[in-house]
Formats: structure tokens, C-alpha cells, sequence
């Protein structure tokens, strides 16, 4: 915008714009049920390997709590861990069916 003062041209500037909150982490979300939803419990196994490799590598470097609702470390890494061996479960029950 502009306009003239005193035979002088005075530029305002537009307020700066607030960010808009990009609902990233939804989409994420999404990609991730999707993902689950087609490929089952072999998603879930792998997330959640990557999961507790991610944390177990943030405890070696010292990190004992997390924005996580389970908050200590220890508890996220055995419900990793818990996930993980009941989804890999899950993969091998029908392999287990099909071979006999």
C-alpha cells in the first residue's frame, strides 16, 4: 500500500501474517494407519523396531524422559518391545497356519 504525504510517497507495510499451524504431525498419522491398514501387523513389527531403536539409542546418549504420554524411557522401551514381538507374532500365525 502506499500514499502520498506532502508530495512524498509513504509505503506501509502489511502486518506480517501469523504462521498457519500446519497439521503436519495429522498427516503423518494418516500415512501410518494407512500404511497399517494395508500391510498389517508387518507395518506395526517395523515401526515399532524403528521406534525402540530410536529410543534406545536416545537413552544410550542420556535422554531418561520423553513428551510421550509414558513419559520414562524404560517403560516406552518395553512397550515397544511388547508391540514389536506381538505384531512379528501376528506376521508369522499365518505362516505358521499355512505350513501345516
Amino acid at each position: 500500500m502506499s500514499r502520498r504525504q506532502n508530495g512524498q510517497e509513504e509505503r506501509r507495510q502489511s502486518p506480517p501474517h501469523e504462521a498457519a499451524h500446519d497439521p503436519l504431525r495429522l498427516c503423518v498419522l494418516t500415512t501410518v494407519a494407512l500404511l497399517t491398514w494395508l500391510l498389517g501387523p508387518a507395518v506395526v513389527a517395523a515401526l515399532a523396531a524403528l521406534g525402540f531403536v530410536g529410543y534406545l539409542k536416545a537413552r544410550r546418549a542420556g535422554l531418561t524422559s520423553s513428551r510421550c504420554i509414558l513419559r520414562d524411557t524404560r517403560l516406552l522401551l518395553g512397550y515397544l518391545g511388547l508391540v514389536g514381538v506381538v505384531a512379528i507374532g501376528a506376521v508369522l500365525w499365518p505362516i505358521r497356519d499355512l505350513l501345516s
